[in-house]
């Protein structure tokens, strides 16, 4: 059986380009030396992925090796400072001074960035200003060379922090490469601000954008609910609220008020939910990834425990985000519409990431010829898209494996409804469920050697074990099943008093949670 302490996970073997800290020095390192190697070295994609044996929020040291955390939702410095600090500055420039309403809001998310390392701050504002200024000069360019040097431009940045690493594992494999590994911290919400880019140019490379102002397009860009971890959020769905002054709305009691209860239900989500699972989830990975045999229940456990987990603190970011946003007046799509009751592969992908698969879908499986040219092209597109769809969420063999597998099983449905397949409901939600659990596996391990390690337990090819922890997993799949999305109870809740004193009392909860040493980081931090 596997002890649920913390398994030192600095001791993946080096060939799979994990290995951090030298054997002698990680013996002799306490638990916070290990987080601030692990910042140090610049691994936050692959260490954290690797066990977050810590649970703590991404680190980034100082040249004195200082470390300082990120600015979480789930913080008391966010909560109880940053938080009410912005809330009362915006409101208070919404009355006396409108037109400092925009640039203080870029400022707050500015310093809401740095506060992880000013160090990568002027990354973030270079990448804007350089942006402007090709979106200024796109609709004059005349050459044609303007918007594909600006793509390459964007891609080339997010591949040099990404993927460098990676890519130089990749290519020692090549006989007579004996490449160094290159380790780059990897700048929080890099692929997110990214995408967003890419999606504005392209779209004003059609003909779809206007031009906007600098401030306008710096806070859709670094809008701090969002910067991080998404949603991604396209030009025309926030652009233009930003000029609105959400506070003269006749309903802007009853907006504030549902942030606050979209901001509660996404912390309890994280709190309760997502971050106990982690006690039944890291312990199995971290041994697999060390070598060591996983049983059957353990495995199971694991498994089932991380698909809860992800959904639970993946989504509770979102209703965060959602909720903070709406606090100062913004509207932002949602992202998950209960997925684990998809009954296909394609329905699983309209309910999760939901902003990320349509960006998939828009920006790339459409370019790549989408359903235009083909059966064939359909589902070399679908493969294709979806592939790059696992590159993007990490740089590791795995991710492009289960990247790679979404995509065949999204080329079987379609060959599937081309021969005019049909089956129940009931039995096309068990196929996707059992789908999306297995491929799980390869997006959590950190090796296919791991994953191995985790399907022989799960079919049985290894010691069946016991001490199954049912109830947790259990409580968490009931509430991922059958409750509604967030935002679609908060918004059939009629407000009242009571409703009121509910939800203060459950924030009042998450915070007494929070300050027992509850701060876990979000997983699509590392993204």
């Amino acid at each position: 059986m596997i002890e649920t302490r913390a398994l030192d996970v600095l001791s993946v073997p080096i060939a799979q380009g994990r290995l951090h800290a030298p054997a002698d020095l990680r013996n002799d390192l306490p638990a916070s030396s290990l987080r601030s190697v692990a910042a140090i070295d610049g691994s936050a994609s692959i260490l954290d992925k690797a066990g977050r044996v810590s649970g703590r929020a991404p680190v980034s040291p100082d040249r004195k090796g200082n470390v300082r955390a990120a600015m979480l939702f789930n913080s008391f410095v966010f909560l109880l400072a940053f938080l009410p600090a912005a809330l009362v500055l915006h409101a208070a420039a919404e009355r006396y001074r409108p037109q400092t309403r925009l640039p203080l809001l870029v400022g707050l998310s500015f310093v809401f960035y740095a506060w992880w390392d000013w160090r990568f701050l002027p990354l973030l504002l270079v990448s804007i200003g350089v942006n402007w200024l090709v979106a200024r000069a796109l609709p004059r360019d005349g050459t044609g060379w303007l918007f594909p040097a600006a793509l390459a431009g964007n891609l080339a940045v997010l591949g040099i922090f990404k993927y460098l690493g990676f890519l130089t594992d990749l290519a020692d494999l090549i006989p007579g490469f004996d490449l160094p590994r290159i380790d780059l911290a990897l700048p929080l919400g890099i692929s997110f601000f990214t995408f967003h880019h890419i999606m504005y140019l392209t779209d004003l490379r059609a003909g779809r954008a206007p031009a906007f102002g600098l401030t306008r397009y710096a806070l859709y860009i670094a809008f701090f609910p969002q910067v991080l971890a998404g949603p991604l959020v396209r030009w025309s769905e926030i652009m233009h609220q930003f000029e609105e002054r959400p506070y003269a709305r006749p309903d802007a009691a009853e907006r504030i008020g549902r942030g606050l209860m979209l901001l509660t239900v996404g912390l309890a989500k994280k709190v309760f939910l997502g971050d106990p699972l982690s006690v039944y989830v890291n312990p199995v990975f971290q041994a697999a990834a060390a070598g060591k045999a996983v049983s059957m229940a353990e495995a199971w456990q694991a498994t089932l425990g991380f698909t809860f987990q992800i959904y639970f603190d993946f989504s509770g970011y979102t209703d965060m985000a959602l909720g903070l946003a709406l606090l100062f007046g913004i509207v932002l799509p949602q992202n998950f519409d209960v997925p684990y009751r998809a009954t296909s592969l394609r329905d699983f992908w309209r309910r999760w990431h939901m902003t990320l698969s349509r960006f998939l879908r828009d920006y790339l499986y459409i370019v790549f010829g989408g359903n235009r040219r083909g059966l064939a092209v359909q589902v070399g597109a679908l493969f294709a898209t979806m592939t790059l769809g696992g590159l993007w969420h990490g740089a590791g063999l795995t991710f492009v494996a289960w990247g790679a597998a979404h995509g065949l099983g999204l080329g079987a449905g379609v060959l599937w409804r081309r021969a005019g397949g049909w089956m129940p409901h009931l039995l096309g939600w068990a196929l996707t469920a059992g789908f999306v659990i297995l491929t799980w596996v390869l997006f959590r391990a950190t090796s296919f050697e791991a994953a191995l390690t985790i399907y022989k337990g799960l079919f049985g090819l290894a010691p069946t074990g016991s001490g199954f922890k049912w109830r947790t997993i259990a409580i968490a799949a009931a509430v991922a099943m059958i409750g509604p999305t967030a935002w679609a109870a908060v918004h059939r809740l009629p407000p009242n008093r009571w409703l009121a004193a509910a939800f203060a009392l459950l924030f009042v909860v998450v915070l007494l949670k929070i300050g027992d040493d509850a701060n876990y980081e979000f997983i699509y931090f590392q993204f």
